[in-house]
């Protein structure tokens, strides 16, 4: 029997992307390094990134520049952060009407619905004003609970805010961070959520069911009692 399902968020409640291009974008040219460069560094920083390490997005802007032994521009940094704000908001102001009315559904059948997010601070901004902020039981945020898919301890966190137990809870999620196989390890459901996802990245993540539409889930209900 399905007591809760845990959600990932970008790529499964929300989108950046739209006719295979982002929604919205910012500029890191006045950084002056290379676009190569900047997408290598902010790579090698994703995990602490993630799990609150650097407690915000000029932190990392700066820890970049001083690695690469170039000039920090506090007024360049904020600039840029300023326009990654806004980019992401984008997605939190465009909630498809499908997501909100699973999410609704399973709610009217009193399932618990939790979310697992790897974020920065960031990213996030536009949560508390969304639709989607009021239908979760529980919400984390791995920057603010210093961990991150696909560790283990992340999704137990979950589970103990929630008071179920893995064996009896749904993840869903697009893959990213390896979270689905985060999930199945500590004895979760998990299922490939590809509805926002391009033929050519919704192949991957085989070993797990896919699903092409939310509203799958309420199906699932059924299929695991």
């Amino acid at each position: 029997m399905v007591e809760a399902v845990f959600f990932d968020l970008y790529e499964t409640l929300i989108t950046e992307w739209k006719d295979n291009e982002k929604k919205a974008t910012y500029s890191i040219e006045a950084l002056r390094i290379t676009e190569e460069t900047y997408k290598k560094e902010w790579a090698a920083r994703v995990e602490r990134r993630m799990n609150g390490t650097f407690p915000d997005h000029q932190s990392v802007l700066r820890d970049i520049l001083t690695t690469l032994g170039k000039t920090v521009e506090e007024n360049i940094i904020e600039e840029i952060h300023q326009q990654r704000l806004k980019a992401k908001l984008i997605p939190f102001q465009e909630i498809a009407c499908e997501i909100i009315q699973m999410l609704q559904v399973l709610r009217e059948k009193k399932i618990k619905i939790g979310l697992i997010s790897n974020c920065t601070p960031e990213e996030v901004i536009g949560f508390g004003d969304s639709k989607l902020a009021n239908l979760f039981d529980d919400i984390i945020f791995s920057y603010k609970v210093k961990q991150a898919k696909p560790n283990a301890e992340i999704y137990w966190t979950a589970c103990h805010n929630l008071n179920v137990s893995p064996e009896n809870s749904l993840f869903i999620g697009d893959g990213g961070s390896n979270e689905l196989i985060g999930a199945s390890n500590v004895g979760m459901k998990a299922y490939h959520a590809t509805w926002f996802l391009p033929t050519y990245i919704s192949e991957r993540n085989v070993d797990f069911p896919k699903l092409s539409k939310p509203m799958q889930v309420i199906d699932l209900l059924e299929l695991e009692e």
